[in-house]
């Protein structure tokens, strides 16, 4: 076996289970060895329910008290099961599991295994699991590592199916010259392997860890140079000059450029009417005012007889920068002629769009990665304006250079990186930064709160929606059984119809659903016709709603500060009062305090300092990172001294050996070779 076999030839897998793991972006040996754990578990031995710590997983052995008690709010089925040890009681809940209510005897002994939490002074689990004595003893032999999933596809399924490809796998000869092994500390790639899936201990996961996130760094670092020598003084073949329209435009603005907003504006006009094309990045707090700073790039681009193209991450919010572009033409007499480009539309509304961007008639186009698909030939292409989410780099560079095409490039990012490690991870790229807020922005009201204000805050949530407001209520998973301890979207929705008043239309939102799905739920929610969406990360980016206030997270305490900072992002984008409301079922006092930090500050790149300082190996296992790295398993934030060193070790070996043409390079130049495609998402080099 190697990493291109079809995961069908793995023995145990047929043609059902092959579609199960395609779910999952399974498709080879290669995928299903690099589909590495989310979480290990390790079963300890029971404990009494007075030791049971609230925010912990723990196992308690129990008996069932009096007789379960089974009620159905609307389409919710909710089992209660009081049960009692030698220290004290605790209550059980289950959700649509009628059967548990036969299983569960009363004055039966069993042994249950969940997330530990309280209502009031009472401790409860909800969806714990039931293990008989025998299980129990087994799991506790081992480290038990724990995979993302899908419905359909267990856990043990995943384990059978990686130990049968560890057994029959040819692996690759160690690749990194010894005296990168010997300085980094690194472990052999085999055996970071197969230490990463089934580890002997916890100590030997984190060196096989630290392997795999080096290699993710290193193969980055490594491309981002090649893009960086690319991108090295390319001549400006559209030099733009001034323009008398900019300066009615901003003169008519019913507000002024913040004073970050200006000077990054005078760093791109310098940009571009220099010597050489613009490839920058700008990087700006959610609501800092990014987008008038690039409309007024792509103005004097069209000014200048050019054309310009934004590229979003989603057709949704590209067709909101599409709707603005057109206000202010009609408000301001822009010279702009915009059109919108989107995967969704007909094959003869493209073919229109097409040909109006070919023969010049339109001199701005807006769309998803469209954009820059074969079939588009641009008149004159000299600005391209991306989204984190479309990092434009050296493959869609040398894509627009094969139609004779050398664009200015401009990245803009919401994602609060540290300076430090941004000119790491954005080498190829000049650096602006808007670090200030347009005065007229409401600070965003916080509070970080344990799983007994759920109740308080479902009533608050009915009470803006009963002002004509919105909410979003965050869930770190899709559905259940991906993580036992995390709430998942689709239930969490089906809960929150049974709590709130029916008149509420509650929708659930995640990455798993095809766009089509995606972009209805999301433009119904941007038209007021959905009041509470309950979804993943994937609203990170990708709307704007000004009439959502409220923004709830669970399981707030397996995000970092970050991408927590990035989510309360989406509300307090309008003129009514917003709040963000934090639920941790961890009640640990170091976490609480690390939450308490998104209470006190509003300043992203101040959340982003503290989070690359709070976060250590302790924190490996929260909800991925998204943002624009599409790393497997390496986390800038809580991996940043290890991407510093892959960025050492990346220089030096380029300054000794820029081809990697010595003998003791020769491995390692192969192995880069072939798993450019394979390590990383390359799409956003």
């Amino acid at each position: 076996m190697n990493n291109q076999t079809p995961v069908i030839d793995i023995k145990g897998i047929g043609e059902k289970t092959q579609k199960l793991f395609q779910k999952l972006n399974i498709y080879t040996v290669g995928d299903l060895l690099a589909h590495y754990p989310r979480d290990y578990e390790t079963f300890k031995e029971p404990v009494m329910i007075q030791d049971a710590v609230p925010g912990e997983i723990c196992a308690v052995r129990v008996c069932v008290v009096g007789i379960p008690n089974l009620k159905k709010i609307r389409s919710l089925n909710i089992l209660n099961v009081n049960v009692r040890d030698a220290s004290g009681g605790m209550q059980l809940t289950f959700f649509n599991m009628p059967f548990m209510k036969n299983l569960l005897k009363s004055g039966g002994f069993y042994i249950f295994r969940g997330l530990v939490q309280t209502r009031g002074p009472v401790k409860i689990m909800e969806q714990p699991k039931l293990y008989s004595q025998e299980d129990y003893s087994k799991q506790m032999q081992f480290i038990q590592p724990r995979y993302a999933l899908t419905k359909g596809l267990t856990n043990q399924s995943i384990q059978k199916a990686v130990k049968q490809a560890l057994t029959f796998y040819e692996f690759e000869q160690e690749y990194y010259p010894e005296e990168i092994m010997s300085r980094y500390q690194l472990m052999p790639y085999r055996e970071a392997i197969c230490n990463m899936h089934f580890p002997l201990d916890y100590d030997t996961m984190l060196l096989a860890r630290r392997r795999i996130v080096f290699d993710e760094f290193f193969t980055f670092l490594i491309l981002l140079q090649k893009n960086k020598d690319v991108n090295t003084n390319i001549p400006n073949l559209f030099p733009m000059k001034d323009v008398e329209e900019i300066s009615r435009f901003l003169n008519n603005m019913p507000f002024q450029l913040t004073k970050a907003q200006s000077k990054v504006w005078e760093e791109i006009n310098s940009d571009l009417s220099g010597a050489y094309s613009m490839n920058r990045l700008v990087q700006g707090d959610v609501g800092s005012g990014k987008t008038i700073v690039a409309v007024l790039a792509l103005l004097k681009c069209v000014c200048n007889g050019y054309q310009g193209a934004m590229m979003a991450p989603t057709e949704v919010l590209a067709t909101q920068h599409y709707e603005t572009i057109c206000e202010y033409v009609e408000k301001y007499d822009l010279s702009f002629r915009p059109a919108l480009l989107v995967g969704s539309m007909t094959a003869k509304e493209k073919r229109s769009v097409y040909a109006k961007i070919e023969s010049g008639e339109v001199n701005l186009v807006i769309g998803t990665h469209a954009l820059i698909q074969d079939k588009v030939n641009y008149h004159s292409l000299a600005l391209v304006i991306t989204d984190e989410q479309h990092r434009f780099g050296v493959r869609q560079r040398e894509k627009l250079a094969d139609k004779g095409m050398t664009p200015h490039v401009l990245v803009m990012s919401a994602t609060p990186i540290p300076r430090t490690l941004a000119i790491i991870l954005y080498g190829d790229l000049h650096i602006s930064v808007i670090d200030e807020l347009p005065a007229n922005r409401l600070p965003i009201k916080n509070c970080v709160v344990n799983t007994s204000y759920r109740p308080k805050a479902y009533e608050f949530i009915a009470k803006q929606v009963a002002m004509g407001r919105q909410a979003y209520v965050i869930c770190p998973m899709v559905e259940e059984g991906e993580l036992e301890e995390a709430e998942n979207v689709m239930d969490y929705a089906q809960k929150l119809r049974a709590a709130l008043p029916s008149s509420l239309v509650i929708e659930p939102l995640h990455g798993k659903m095809k766009p089509a799905e995606k972009n209805h739920i999301m433009e119904a929610f941007g038209k007021g016709q959905i009041h509470v969406l309950v979804s993943t990360t994937v609203i990170e980016v990708g709307i704007n709603v000004p009439n959502a206030t409220v923004m709830m997270v669970e399981n707030a305490e397996r995000f970092g500060l970050a991408q927590l900072h990035q989510l309360r992002g989406r509300v307090g984008r309008g003129a009514f009062q917003s709040y963000c409301i934090f639920i941790s079922s961890n009640e640990k006092k170091e976490t609480i305090q690390r939450l308490e930090i998104l209470n006190k500050s509003n300043d992203g790149f101040f959340i982003a300092s503290e989070d690359l300082k709070l976060r250590g190996p302790g924190d490996l296992f929260g909800i991925r990172q998204s943002g624009e790295f599409a790393f497997r398993i390496g986390d800038i934030y809580s991996d940043a001294s290890l991407l510093k060193d892959a960025a050492e070790a990346v220089e030096q070996l380029l300054r000794r050996d820029p081809e990697l043409k010595y003998k003791e390079n020769q491995l390692l130049q192969q192995h880069l070779s072939s798993s450019f495609s394979n390590t990383v998402d390359f799409r956003t080099i």
